[in-house]
């Protein structure tokens, strides 16, 4: 990573780096720090998954008010990512789907791999996003591209995603691209 801009690195132990409580409050917390050193910073995946959102069995099982705290949680951390006074770029590769699409929304710009897949699926499992992307989504694309994606439910792969603004830009290696966007940035 370039000197100054800090990686932030989605894990889990299946791989499709879901966003649980537990997830959220780490990211939260790597957010804060981040924001503290005002250092640029890029949020990314692994090769197959930038995130495929929320862990719906978790989900599932929260009460009420768990959820409603769950949805507080979630909104919190976007806002943190939107809000940090340095650049923020999601480098996605992989499936990029529900609050991982709302994750790479928070970010200031984002840039996906040849290979990604964007979707909030979510209404066609009846639920709806509760963490800011059906705001910021309408903002970017426009309020009918928003609607097919939300409502409709339908997925979109990288070439799409950019055509409709969705994306920045594509990139065999996002993460490289980003990096050097923020570079950039910061000398001009």
């Amino acid at each position: 990573m370039a000197k100054g801009v800090g990686l932030l690195r989605l894990r889990s132990e299946d791989g499709t780096n879901r966003l649980t409580r537990a997830c959220v409050r780490a990211l939260t917390e790597a957010v804060y720090d981040v924001a503290s050193s005002a250092r640029p910073l890029v949020i990314t995946g692994n090769s197959r998954f930038f995130s495929a959102g929320a862990d719906l069995a978790e989900i599932a099982a929260l009460t009420g008010p768990e959820a409603y705290q769950f949805s507080k949680m979630g909104q919190s951390l976007m806002n943190a990512i939107e809000c940090l006074p340095a650049p923020v770029f999601a480098a996605v590769h992989g499936y990029c789907m529900g609050g991982g699409l709302d994750l790479a929304l928070a970010c200031h710009r984002r840039i996906a791999s040849r290979h990604a897949i964007f979707g909030h699926r979510g209404a066609s499992l009846g639920l709806i996003t509760g963490w800011g992307g059906t705001q910021r989504l309408p903002r970017l694309v426009g309020k009918g591209k928003a609607v097919e994606l939300l409502i409709a439910a339908e997925k979109i792969h990288a070439d799409q995603a950019l055509r409709m603004g969705l994306v920045d830009a594509i990139a065999d290696d996002p993460v490289t691209v980003a990096v050097l966007r923020i570079k950039n940035s910061l000398t001009t």
